[in-house]
């Protein structure tokens, strides 16, 4: 993302947004408040991983794109080559029993999960990071729709993955063709806050420096080509856990500094 100026001290008027979206259903519609594991849980262990084969695409769920809180979505033609880091969440008990953007029912004990761009059904393997634990699961739903989140996980595959008592996990997000071998083991997971992208490293270094007196952690410019052009991106970290990621997002932007967001490496 580019910042093309920084106002460091503008303090931002904040304000709860509602917005009900009539198509999508499962976790893309309602509130999370209230979720939560079941009662009786069931043995993980015991519910095998979703196993990739060759389906047609939902008619329901893959329009072009769609809108929620106000943000357009697109969904993506294809899967194939589908690679992607950052926040996995998870939901469960609220949601079980209801319709899925893709109008099956949600099962929080099934292997699933929701992507916001993905076509849906896509089998996609989900490695936490933290612990090298991986699943296979089937994205069959819409989400999630909340800030720095990239996945969210049906309540067995974030117990497979052992983020149910943190709700979060630094993940590694790839799409399965059916039939093809297992991708190789995956290493990383540093959370880091990107504060800002600049074609100028000026601008780049003096956003780092006025961050520096407002934040005790490590601050630096990465270059990086994205499609043909030299960016600089300001990244804070690695950080400790997701929440004090959340947290100094809300925090830059309270600052005045636009388009924050959660990174994974």
């Amino acid at each position: 993302m580019r910042v093309d100026s920084i106002g460091l001290l503008r303090p931002l008027t904040w304000a709860m947004l509602v917005v009900g979206v009539v198509w999508l259903s499962g976790c893309s519609t309602v509130s999370t408040y209230g979720d939560g594991p079941p009662v009786t849980s069931r043995d993980a262990s015991s519910i095998p991983d979703a196993v990739p084969r060759a389906e047609p695409k939902s008619k329901r769920g893959n329009p072009k794109s769609y809108v929620v809180f106000g943000k357009r979505y697109y969904t993506l033609p294809s899967a194939a080559g589908f690679v992607e880091r950052g926040i996995a969440s998870w939901y469960g008990k609220k949601f079980h029993g209801r319709e899925t953007s893709s109008g099956e029912i949600y099962d929080m004990y099934a292997m699933t999960a929701a992507h916001k761009q993905l076509p849906l059904p896509t089998y996609v393997r989900v490695t936490n990071l933290k612990n090298q634990r991986s699943i296979v699961v089937r994205v069959n739903d819409r989400g999630p729709f909340h800030e720095g989140r990239v996945i969210d996980l049906s309540y067995t595959g974030a117990q497979k993955l052992d983020m149910v008592r943190d709700g979060t996990a630094p993940v590694e997000v790839r799409a399965l063709v059916p039939g093809t071998a297992p991708p190789q083991p995956v290493s990383g997971g540093d959370i880091f806050v990107q504060a800002g992208a600049f074609g100028d490293a000026a601008n780049a270094a003096r956003l780092r420096t006025e961050l520096q007196g407002f934040f005790q952690r490590p601050i630096k410019i990465i270059p990086t080509q994205v499609k043909g052009k030299q960016l600089h991106r300001v990244r804070i970290g690695p950080l400790d856990s997701v929440a004090v990621a959340d947290q100094m997002v809300t925090d830059l932007s309270k600052l005045g500094v636009p388009g924050a967001r959660l990174v994974v490496e």
